[in-house]
């Protein structure tokens, strides 16, 4: 893309050349040496002896809106790869690296896939790889024109060898194809530069060029000596727009999570603070969540070598595995199976906060309390504009005498309300360690949208602790709950250092 912009002369020709700054007219006077030259930045910057391209752009701006020159300008479009086109030109495209593994396997199966490729690469490879016509039956990749796939990939792959280069050299269906994919290349704008000498700007005599040294500043060292008699001072035009000042002001999210803070201290909770480094025993098993549960599995929870084991009293271990096996002395048959201490031991960060109220709940277990918590946790997602592996959870707990299910609807339908939602209900869903649980949900935009669960602790969960009381406990993601209050549709915007974005949000 190639287009010209030429520099009007202004309507301010006959400007006094004396206003002009120390750079205008050091580039004036090159200018004058050559009355019908074009001059480059290059040359600019050679003849008026500058390293810095702002000082000769900033002075070229200022002879133009003086009329002593004019400014033409050409923008240039090139497309370069992006940080994921980098990676692919050095590890392979996905879908060659999928199409590599396919072809070299005797039987390549969808479930193979899954183990020999990061979760967050299978999925889309997939949807590569069909659109190339490779077909899953029976669960077993097929292609009826191996070659063509072949061809294809390696089309690709020379696209993006070829850049850096001009829109207009490269396949245009290629263009669009690597558009569509996020980060492989990305489109920059180049401006080039040139100025050239007005009939204005010849007729300034040489000695009015001369470099002065000028005073922006009156400062009290200057008053108290006679410097200021002789100095020249720079004018200034009081007339032009100002820029508005910013002033600071707290992040959409810390503006939200300190607005739940101030809610739920003003229902009469107090606020929990905990580590993010637990053991699967605390974050896991004391919720009556099964050791062979999907959500223990690598592929949804960090775990850590260092600490790879956290010591556990043996008595918490010994209650949780008869709870487990048997259900214990609560009535309940457990999972069954054959429980492992080595197991409970295991360090990870941890995938919700109850696994710190549940801790405070141990330790304080005949003490009425309601506390919360607004607090980071880390679960191993794909990333995408829903999903994050590092995300916010609000978390409550109630546990006194006589607490039931009306309470917990009452306190939720409260808390949304005072976040501006009024309209709330409840449904019936289920989790491993509350019984009877249920999801809440608001109206936002005349649909009702789910933004977390809630239950009261299953006696499995409360009963090896201690606990004697009801336990009314919910949780739900921060991140969602913004995504609603700043009407986002991708929950990246709110990690993305986006200033004018920032600057546009809302008081919360």
């Amino acid at each position: 893309m190639f287009h010209r912009i030429e520099g009007h002369e202004s309507l301010r020709s006959n400007m006094d050349a004396d206003a002009l700054l120390n750079p205008e007219r050091r580039m004036l006077r090159v200018m004058q040496s050559k009355g019908h030259h074009e001059w480059t930045l290059t040359e600019i910057l050679t003849q008026c002896n500058w390293k810095d391209q702002a000082v000769a752009v900033g002075a070229g701006h200022g002879l133009t809106n003086a009329g002593f020159a004019k400014t033409n300008e050409t923008n240039s479009e090139i497309i370069r790869l992006a940080e994921e086109g980098r990676k692919a030109i050095e590890n392979g495209l996905l879908e060659a690296r999928l199409w590599k593994w396919i072809s070299e396997s005797q039987s390549p199966k969808m479930s193979d896939l899954q183990s020999q490729f990061e979760r967050h690469e299978a999925g889309p490879g997939v949807g590569l790889l069909k659109r190339l016509g490779v077909q899953l039956e029976g669960g077993v990749f097929v292609s009826e024109n191996p070659s063509l796939v072949s061809s294809e990939i390696a089309s690709r792959k020379s696209f993006l060898d070829e850049l850096p280069a001009a829109p207009e050299a490269l396949d245009s269906e290629m263009l669009q194809h690597f558009k569509s994919r996020r980060g492989l290349i990305e489109s920059v704008i180049s401006t080039t530069r040139t100025w050239s000498i007005t009939k204005d700007g010849k007729a300034i005599e040489s000695n009015a060029l001369i470099e002065k040294q000028s005073v922006s500043e009156i400062t009290t060292e200057l008053l108290q000596s006679d410097a200021w008699k002789d100095a020249e001072f720079r004018p200034f035009d009081v007339t032009l727009e100002s820029a508005t000042p910013r002033t600071g002001r707290s992040h959409p999210m810390q503006a939200l999570i300190e607005r739940v803070r101030s809610i739920f201290l003003e229902m009469g909770f107090s606020e929990l603070v905990d580590d993010y480094v637990q053991t699967a025993g605390w974050n896991m098993d004391a919720l009556f969540i099964p050791q062979d549960h999907p959500a223990r599995e690598m592929q949804d929870t960090f775990y850590l070598e260092n600490p790879q084991s956290i010591d556990l009293p043996e008595h918490l271990t010994d209650a949780w595995g008869a709870i487990h096996e048997h259900g214990g002395e609560t009535g309940s048959v457990g999972w069954g199976g054959s429980f492992s201490a080595e197991t409970s031991k295991k360090g990870l960060l941890r995938t919700h906060t109850t696994v710190n109220t549940i801790q405070y709940l141990a330790a304080n277990p005949t003490a009425a309390c309601r506390v919360f918590s607004v607090d980071r946790v880390f679960r191993k997602e794909a990333i995408d504009r829903t999903h994050l592996p590092e995300f916010h959870q609000i978390e409550g707990i109630i546990m006194e005498e006589g607490a039931n299910l009306q309470m917990l609807v009452t306190t939720l339908k409260t808390f949304y309300a005072k976040m501006g939602y009024p309209e709330v209900r409840v449904r019936p869903a289920y989790f491993p360690y509350t019984e009877p649980s249920l999801e809440i949900e608001v109206k936002w935009r005349g649909k009702w949208l789910e933004l977390g669960g809630a239950g009261i602790f299953r006696p499995e969960v409360t009963e090896p602790l201690g606990i004697s009381s009801p336990v009314l406990a919910w949780g739900m993601g921060l991140e969602r709950l913004a995504m609603l209050v700043l009407g986002l549709d991708d929950i990246r915007q709110l990690y993305i250092s986006d200033l004018e974005w920032l600057r546009n949000q809302p008081i919360l």
